[in-house]
Parts: structure tokens; sequence; C-alpha cells
């Protein structure tokens, strides 16, 4: 796969194929203003709802309402607050009280217009009401443009772990206008990275390397290569998807980093850590284990843990978080299956094995980590 990180064109598209469920990820600037033409090749013109938060309503809601009404879609806006705190069952009741009394349809599209949390909530209230309504992704974060958007998971939390709740749910059409990137806040923008390194990691070491190279321009929003970046990992996303669309096997290498950073997540009340922050975190500490297991070089190890410094980000579990509690957050993911993790370990970048370890396993190692001191720096 070729990376030059240049003269992006104004619009690219990926397909998902995933047969009569198959949709396309349009990726460019100024997207926001089609979305109503975009949406209305797949829906006949009706009642439409959107589903966002203020602080992506206030900057994009006005455009994409106009660009809906242009094209005979009169939206309902169901806003709900901002964050991973509110990604639960009394906002998703919220959310279909709403649905209701908008008297939407079965042919009726609901509309996610924001970050992981709203397409996760969005989705699974999609994917529920009325048996399945359609489902328009209209991510405005990075992470949710590289990653949440595509694939179809959809959910909400529960207090007992992440994603406990939810369906696979595959929206018609993702439509990723990277100039939403430019309102992102910094810390998010990082965090968003976090998920194109990730796939740099563990598919493609091309894209590593751009980033390893090319940083500087992509913390400065250089726009080129921020859509090469969404475009290249929603493809990489896309064929894993495309293999295994519900995880079965192959799709679970993209949990690389995940198992650690929920356990965060959730022992921190989803408050201190943003989601790609945590997955950095579990990310180091991922290919630290794959190293003291013999499974990658050292380079390789440092290489990773290296980027994600220079980036700004986390990289160390905190200490009061290491013991029994780890274990015991690590045991309640959705992924354990008879007290055995499905651990994602590399061997090399672009090159990935899973590993049976159980949840004390995970925190006796990250002890140990703590211990010899090759944490520092996050």
């Amino acid at each position: 796969m070729a990376h030059q990180g240049s003269s992006a064109p104004a619009s690219e598209t990926v397909r998902v194929e995933l047969g009569e469920r198959s949709y396309a990820i349009r990726i460019g600037v100024a997207l926001l203003d089609q979305l109503g033409t975009e949406i209305g090749a797949l829906c006949p013109p009706g009642p439409t709802a959107v589903i966002t938060n203020p602080t992506v309503g206030a900057l994009y809601l006005g455009r994409a309402s106009a660009a809906l009404a242009a094209a005979g879609f009169g939206a309902t806006v169901i806003e709900i607050p901002d964050g991973e705190p509110h990604k639960n069952l009394t906002w998703l009741a919220f959310i279909y009280d709403h649905l209701i009394a908008a008297r939407l349809e079965r042919r009726s599209p609901v509309v996610a217009l924001g970050g992981g949390v709203i397409g996760d909530i969005a989705g699974f209230a999609a994917a529920t009401f009325l048996r399945g309504v359609p489902f328009v992704q209209v991510p405005t974060t990075l992470l949710a443009q590289v990653d949440s958007s595509v694939g179809g998971k959809t959910g909400i939390n529960h207090p007992g772990g992440k994603n406990l709740i939810g369906a696979f749910y595959q929206p018609r059409l993702v439509l990723a206008d990277v100039g939403t990137l430019a309102t992102l806040p910094q810390r998010e923008l990082l965090a968003g990275l976090v998920e194109v390194i990730k796939y740099g990691v563990i598919l493609d070491p091309e894209l590593f390397t751009l980033i390893e190279q090319q940083l500087d321009r992509i913390l400065a929003r250089d726009p080129d290569i921020l859509q090469h970046l969404v475009r290249v990992s929603c493809e990489l996303k896309a064929m894993v998807v495309a293999r295994d669309e519900r995880e079965a096997d192959f799709r679970a290498i993209l949990n690389f980093g995940h198992t650690v950073g929920h356990a965060i997540e959730n022992l921190t009340g989803y408050q201190r850590y943003l989601h790609g922050e945590a997955v950095a975190i579990g990310m180091a500490f991922a290919v630290t284990l794959s190293h003291a297991r013999g499974l990658c070089a050292r380079e390789t190890m440092e290489r990773v843990i290296a980027v994600l410094k220079r980036a700004g980000l986390p990289v160390q579990i905190p200490p009061e978080l290491v013991g029994p509690q780890l274990a015991t957050a690590v045991a309640g993911d959705k992924k354990v299956s008879g007290g055995i993790i499905k651990f994602v370990c590399i061997e090399d970048l672009g090159r990935t094995r899973f590993e049976s370890v159980t949840g004390e396993e995970i925190a006796e190692a990250a002890a140990r980590r703590v211990g010899a001191g090759t944490n520092e720096g996050g």
C-alpha cells in the first residue's frame, strides 16, 4: 500500500464489502454540505433524526440540518450530553422517547453527528428502534472517522464494563468530513491518532513509518495528510470487517491495546482518560508484554512506545490501578471466554498473534513493569 500523504483529492470513497449490507465511506472536505444529497440517494425524503451533543451541535448542526432540509428531510434534533459517562441506558431511553415522539418510521434515517460516543449510542438506538431503521454516521472526530464509525459496532456501557450492551449494525453510509477536524481540541486529535498508530502496528508497517516521519505535519493538522490517514485507516478497517464482520476470529486483532485500555477506562469511571489515551497505555503495555514473552524485538517495542510519547500520549498504567482491581476489570471484558483473554500481541510491525492470558497474569505483568521502571514517561 503506497503512502504519499500529499495532494489529497477533493473527496475519496472507500467501500465496505458486506454483500447486501455493503456501504460507502465518503472522505473529504466540506462533505457535510452534501449530507442531504448523499442520504437522499439511499432513503426517500421524510422525517429523520439527528443525534448529537451540544459541543458538536453548536459547530455543525446548522450545516447538517440545512443540507437535510434542502433534500426534503425534516430533522428532529436529539441532543445528549458530551462524553463517555453518558453512553448508558438512561440516555438511550431518552433517545427512544424522542424517536417515538417524532413518529419516525422504518425508512426514516437516524443520523449520528459527533464522535464515537454519539455514533455508538445512536447506532444502537437505530439498530433496535422499530427493529432497525437506516443509520448514517457523520463522524466529527479523528477517532470516529478512522475507527468507531466503520464496521457496525454499536452499544452502550454498563457499570460492569464498557460496551457490554450492543449490537452489530452496519450503517448505510459514513460521511467523514475531515474539515471538522479543524475544530477538534488537540487532546481529542491525539486520542484519535492512537487508532491510526494501531493500524500501523498491527497491519501496515508503511503507515507506521509515515506517522514516525510526518508526525509534526499531523499534529499541525495538515489537511492533506489527515485525509490520507483517514482514507488508509478506513481501507484497513474495511478489509478487516469484510473478512470477519462479527469478530469471530481475525477482527479481534483490532482489540490491540483495548483490553487493558477498557479496564483503565472502567477503573477511572470514564472520567480521567479519553478512550484513545487509555488505548495508548494499553498498546504500550501490549508491546512490552510481547517483548517480555520473546515475541517481538526490543527495537519494535521501543519504536511503538517512542511514537506514542512523541505525540504526547500516556504510556503508563497508573500505579494505583496495578493490582487485583486491574485483574478484575480485565476479566470483565466482554471478549473473555472461560476466564481466558484472547490478548493481542505483536511479533513485528504488521504481524500479530493471540496469546491466552488471565486477568491475574496481566495484573502481574503490569506490576513487574512498574517495578522495573520501564513505564516512565507517561
